[in-house]
């Protein structure tokens, strides 16, 4: 027997529930905003430079406390320790020091002189200030490129007012996640700005499936209010939204969990994005189809067919 997590005959009233669901991520969109306003994003030395090391302790386990304190006796500013994989290997972030490039390279020397023999040091990295600023400028341009053409695409592929709806979606969905990184303040480098791409890509794709329903039907049934067409829309996509989402969600819980704490801040916002995306497809990208003054004459009607009924206004 095949499994069903939705049964076929699924017809829940998602477009009754708009009136709930749009002030609720309207709300969630301010909050999101406001943690980015006041706290900032932290970002990570990829876009704000500074010296990354990789150790592992030779011994059974790496002493943090001890750690921190023998580096902070150097004098290099906020020195950040972090566990991962294994009680031994510790990353090592130091902030940019002035100087240039000779001084992150004598960061480096100095940490090898004072921990010694009693670690590995198994990887290196120094970002300079003039690299980050221009990973953190091609990081934001590359963003907003890849979103533009796909919004053209989909202006192309359906109507500009899909194509709409799927823009104030996406935008919805990395708001959020822009949020989650604002709230909890986990370090927003290069794999953040993999997530904002991945989780844009994730969400247009649901919803691209959920709008060519939604233009096949408006061109099937030229007489049945528009509401009732988005809901049978979403409920005929719906067994494979939930499929989808839910194996991708069990793939990345798998990860947070025996992952480590190198993937462990990538995984946890996929988790949040993948949730949102679904959500925004589902509550956000179609039921907005109706302010948006979506018409069956909009998606291609032949000539002689009956009038197409109205859209309903709320």
């Amino acid at each position: 027997m095949l499994l069903r997590l939705v049964p076929d005959d699924t017809k829940f009233p998602f477009i009754r529930w708009r009136r709930i669901f749009f002030p609720l991520s309207a709300l969630v969109t301010v909050i999101s905003l406001g943690a980015f306003a006041v706290a900032g994003l932290n970002l990570g030395i990829d876009f704000r430079g500074g010296t990354l090391i990789e150790v592992q302790a030779r011994s059974a386990s790496a002493d943090l406390a001890a750690m921190r304190t023998t580096l902070g006796g150097l004098n290099l500013g906020d020195v950040q320790l972090q566990e991962f994989g294994s009680p031994r290997d510790v990353l090592i972030r130091f902030e940019q020091q002035p100087g240039g490039d000779a001084a992150q390279l004598a960061v480096v020397e100095k940490v090898r002189q004072i921990l010694g023999d009693q670690f590995e040091f198994r990887r290196v990295e120094v970002v300079g200030p003039t690299v980050s600023a221009e990973l953190l400028r091609a990081g934001v341009i590359g963003v907003a490129l890849s979103l533009l053409c796909i919004w053209v695409y989909l202006w192309f592929r359906f109507e500009w007012q899909f194509a709409v709806g799927a823009m104030i979606a996406t935008l919805h969905d990395l708001t959020v996640i822009i949020g989650f990184y604002a709230i909890t303040q986990v370090d927003f480098d290069l794999s953040a700005v993999a997530v904002v791409l991945t989780i844009a890509g994730y969400s247009l794709n649901d919803t691209v499936v959920v709008f060519d329903r939604i233009r096949e039907l408006l061109r099937k049934y030229k007489k049945m209010p528009f509401s009732e067409l988005l809901d049978s829309a979403i409920n005929s996509t719906l067994p494979r939204t939930v499929i989808t989402g839910a194996t991708t969600f069990l793939a990345l819980l798998g990860l947070t969990f025996f992952g480590g704490e190198v993937l462990a801040a990538f995984t946890q916002a996929m988790l949040v994005g993948v949730v949102i995306g679904i959500y925004s497809t589902t509550f956000i990208a179609s039921p907005i189809l109706i302010y948006l003054g979506v018409r069956p004459q909009t998606v291609g009607d032949t000539p002689g067919e009956p009038a197409a009924a109205k859209a309903e206004a709320a």
